[in-house]
């Protein structure tokens, strides 16, 4: 297999092939060939992990082209010769620490300039509404002292309402009277700035308090309604926001000169003790004080009591009482972060710097002395990718997999889920049926004649040892997969005689793949790689004396697929109009030109008469040849048209038609994603801002208390009725039928 050395700075990069029990010593010598860089001073990262020596690549996972990234360490001779410098950069931490100090002493100074003063309109005591900086909303607070500072007069305050919240100086433009005079709706004018409470997340529940500019009055017989420009803070006006006030509008009070002001004002200005109704920090207690709550007190006992022993864990941010965690914890931890038990990562996945890896399973025997190698192939390699469309016991074709589509490797196949297994001939379950088989002339009974072919069932070989194949050894039984192809016959099943099917196109469909290593048995068999041959039937299945011998299970399977063979002139047409050529993993082409370029150096370079000979030997282009479009079907079209929340995006797909139906089943994967499940949306549901969601998904987030769109936050109510888009569902069962199979 193949896989890329990245440098931490992205500048270089190399392709290695190698294999997955390479150890990580010869894989460093093997980027020092490459990169020049020697084996002592390489760090190796894989996914958190450092690549240590003494272990194999297999033991960090490490996969068909994945990246390592490589850390370069400094030279001590470097740091050596570079001395020099250490005196400036020692010069230059003293003038930081130095203009460090100077702004400390700035900001003292600053603490020292503040001048206690007196205000025209307000004095030490008085019950004030102070702007938040952080929701930009108003927030009942009391003047404690009054400062001045370059001719501007500062207000130092306290929260009323919050004891624990720390003193804190604001300017005088966040300070105005304590709202105190709730007005009528029939008093209310347009261009009128109020003060009302208002729940930015969700507007139907208790919010904080905001300044808005009333631009519609709407009132109902049975609701009344606010529409205009909610001010959040001083710089952030949201326009056109409907507001429903229940009742709860306050004036906004103009400061008083202290002269003018009488023995009523003076008695307003003192706080009543009262507050606001505000959205409560906690939605489960609703911040009560004597009720057990798990979401703001204790995690594991809901007590609120003993608030200096609760720990906050810095993923989750839920607290736990220190006596409460097992073991329990007699001090606060000394650490700079601190996870709870359901936030914290396994010690076994989690390895530090210079660390050892910790014993797995994965861990191969030490005491095992065997050099036994895998190799550099791709036998040994892991799927990278998962077939998601459809489900693993999916009957019949793959949607988007066209008849002629061919694949290099086995592991390929198995990821776009045409035949899953990576080295087994046939795919199924026992007590289900046959989904897939694999003509690799792996049995000497096979016979293949393109349309119809004799296939040996599987079993009756000693494969100890880790072999892939043998020599026939025993008879075979009619257990396992043999039972499970059996079962695709349109026929009562029988263990002792086999059966035939009298109506064979009944039979349970089985996707059949042949490989090229059957071209020495077979002429239908691919050049390379491993090709998609469309739909068989099981027409007849019986036990017979094999030619070695022993009794071996033979199944007549006949081709039942509305798509011309591969191997006829026909089937070669529509591969060439479909543009279907043989496809590669991911960073193949790129590995083996790097390949290829390292073995034409060591060859001896063609003369300039043999170039000259190969240039007049040379072939004139041929012309392109046309793809063939794809034309969707009646049914298709009727139901696209009724979808008309979707037009932008059906337009979009249509565009890929003249590029086949491969690209355009694949323009609708990327365009109906569902952004929750990452999935081909099932049981859609559109919503208003144009997106589409899975209707599960959607209510699965409901549930969670998040009633936003996953794409554009754009806010849902909390009473959203969810609604299918059927012409939409209908289109995608269509054009990806079994795909609700996998959901």
């Amino acid at each position: 297999m193949y896989v890329k050395v990245r440098t931490m700075d992205g500048k270089q990069e190399v392709i290695l092939t190698i294999s997955k029990l390479t150890e990580v010593e010869d894989f460093k010598h093997e980027i020092e060939k490459e990169l020049h860089i020697k084996a002592d001073l390489q760090r190796l990262f894989f996914r958190g992990k450092q690549l240590e020596n003494g272990y194999k690549l297999y033991d960090y996972n490490v996969n068909l082209n994945d990246v390592i990234q490589l850390m370069v360490r400094i030279q001590v001779d470097d740091a050596e010769n570079k001395a020099t410098s250490s005196s400036r950069v020692t010069t230059t931490t003293a003038i930081i620490s130095s203009n460090s100090k100077q702004e400390a002493t700035d900001n003292f100074s600053e603490e020292e300039q503040l001048v206690e003063a007196e205000s025209l309109y307000y004095k030490v005591g008085d019950a004030v509404d102070c702007l938040d900086q952080t929701y930009g909303a108003w927030f009942e607070a009391i003047i404690l002292k009054i400062f001045k500072k370059d001719d501007k007069l500062i207000y130092n305050v306290q929260w009323e309402f919050d004891d624990k919240a720390p003193l804190f100086n604001v300017p005088e433009s966040s300070v105005r009277p304590r709202a105190r005079r709730l007005l009528q709706f029939d008093t209310l004018k347009l261009g009128q700035k109020v003060m009302v409470n208002y729940n930015v997340d969700d507007p139907k529940e208790t919010g904080l308090w905001y300044d808005f500019t009333i631009l519609k009055i709407d009132k109902k017989r049975r609701s009344k309604e606010l529409t205009g420009t909610l001010h959040i803070g001083r710089e952030q006006p949201l326009e056109n926001r409907k507001v429903n006030p229940k009742g709860e509008i306050f004036a906004i009070e103009e400061p008083k000169l202290l002269k003018d002001r009488t023995p009523e004002d003076e008695q307003l200005m003192i706080s009543n003790g009262k507050r606001r109704r505000v959205q409560a920090s906690c939605d489960a207690c609703l911040d009560n004080p004597r009720k057990k709550c798990k979401e703001c007190g204790c995690r594991i006992c809901a007590g609120k009591e003993d608030e200096h022993n609760l720990l906050l864990c810095d993923e989750c941010n839920y607290a736990y009482h220190l006596n409460c965690l097992t073991p329990p914890l007699t001090s606060i931890p000394e650490e700079d972060y601190w996870y709870c038990p359901e936030c914290k990562n396994d010690e076994n996945e989690i390895v530090k710097a210079g660390d050892k890896l910790k014993q797995t399973k994965k861990k191969t025997n030490e005491n095992n002395n065997s050099k036994r190698d895998w190799g550099k192939g791709m036998a040994c390699v892991g799927r990278t990718k998962e077939c998601s469309i459809v489900p693993p016991n999916h009957r019949g074709p793959i949607p988007g997999v066209e008849v002629g589509m061919c694949w290099m490797y086995r592991v390929q196949v198995s990821e776009v889920g045409v035949h899953r297994p990576h080295i087994a001939g046939i795919h199924g379950r026992e007590t289900d049926c046959a989904y897939s088989i694999v003509l690799s002339g792996g049995y000497e009974d096979d016979i293949d004649n393109g349309d119809e072919f004799m296939y040996t069932g599987s079993g009756g070989r000693d494969l100890s040892g880790n072999k892939r194949t043998a020599e026939q050894s025993c008879d075979q039984i009619l257990t396992r997969m043999n039972k499970a192809l059996a079962v695709n016959c349109n026929a009562k099943l029988n263990a002792t005689v086999g059966a035939t099917a009298e109506d064979w196109r009944g039979g349970i469909p089985v996707r059949v793949v042949r490989n090229f290593k059957l071209a020495k048995y077979s002429k239908y068999a691919p050049q390379e790689g491993n090709r998609y041959d469309g739909i068989y039937k099981v027409v007849k299945y019986y036990p017979d004396t094999g030619k070695s011998g022993f009794r071996v299970w033979r199944y007549l399977l006949r081709r039942d697929d509305p798509a011309p063979a591969p191997w006829t002139k026909e089937g070669k047409a529509r591969i060439a109009a479909l543009g279907l050529k043989p496809m590669y993993p991911d960073g193949y082409l790129e590995a083996m030109a790097k390949s290829n370029n390292k073995t034409n150096k060591k060859r001896n370079i063609l003369t300039e008469g043999e170039k000259s000979t190969s240039s007049r030997n040379e072939e004139p282009p041929r012309k392109k040849q046309k793809r063939e479009c794809y034309e969707l079907e009646s049914e298709v079209v009727k139901y696209i048209e009724k979808d008309e929340a979707n037009v932008k995006l059906w337009d979009e797909c249509r565009k890929a038609l003249p590029d086949g139906k491969s690209a355009f089943l694949q323009k609708i994967s990327e365009r109906f994603t569902c952004p929750c499940c990452l999935e081909l949306v099932y049981n859609p549901v559109t919503i208003s801002c144009a997106h589409n969601i899975c209707f599960n998904c959607l209510k699965r987030s409901f549930s969670s208390g998040v009633h936003y769109c996953p794409s554009c936050r754009h806010l849902l109510d909390k009473n959203y009725k969810m609604e299918i888009n059927q012409p939409l569902s209908s289109i995608l069962l269509l054009l990806y039928p079994g795909y609700e199979g996998g959901r």
